[in-house]
């Protein structure tokens, strides 16, 4: 490896330092209590080296924000795959729950947190990442609905249905609260995904559950 090579390696390293440590320190304590030197304190560098990779914080946290979303679009990489759009559907919700659970500190800053969303309405920029997975969801619904396979007339309204119970599903199981449920954690996930074949089957026909 020659020597530039070893610079590109060293700074690639520095900078996923930076991010790991950032997301730990923003969920533990919180972004407002959070400070450059904080977070340079946490990986023993100094402040001024944080500040050669990002301008503030706010900069720290979208590049965070994208990270998290190319994680979860690693999840979904099967899915063109998937020609029966129902299938598609359940198994991005699988896909969902299963990211969630498995990067819960991603999961609490992509849709829990309010920072990053303010951060981007102050900045002016457009929530491009979580955009594109809303359409992703929407197409699927759509297309189930063109071909019969759910039930109902507002794709929108299915979408933020589907959306709004995974959402729940995680975000319960993240906080511990799904414990009061399912009190054996080996048997969180299995269950989360039953409650989703549920939910599928029953915004496909609700009428088998009257």
């Amino acid at each position: 490896m020659g020597i530039q090579e070893r610079k590109e390696k060293q700074k690639l390293e520095i900078r996923k330092l930076i991010l790991d440590a950032s997301i730990k320190l923003f969920i533990e304590e919180g972004f407002g209590n959070v400070t450059i030197r904080k977070i340079a304190d946490l990986i023993e560098y100094s402040p001024t080296t944080v500040y050669l990779y990002f301008k503030d914080k706010d900069e720290i946290l979208t590049a965070l924000h994208d990270v998290g979303f190319q994680k979860m679009q690693e999840y979904n990489h099967d899915l063109p795959s998937i020609n029966n759009p129902l299938l598609r559907l359940h198994k991005m919700g699988e896909n969902y729950i299963n990211f969630g659970m498995e990067n819960p500190e991603f999961y609490e800053l992509m849709f829990i947190m309010d920072e990053p969303m303010k951060v981007i309405e102050e900045t002016g920029c457009e929530w491009k990442p979580g955009d594109n997975a809303i359409k992703v969801l929407k197409a699927t619904v759509t297309e189930c609905m063109e071909k019969n396979y759910l039930i109902g007339t507002d794709p929108h309204l299915v979408s933020l249905s589907v959306w709004s119970f995974v959402h729940g599903l995680v975000s319960l199981a993240i906080r511990d609260r799904m414990e009061k449920f399912v009190p054996e954690k080996e048997l969180l996930l299995p269950m989360m995904r039953q409650s989703l074949n549920w939910f599928v089957n029953t915004i496909e026909n609700p009428a088998r559950n009257q």
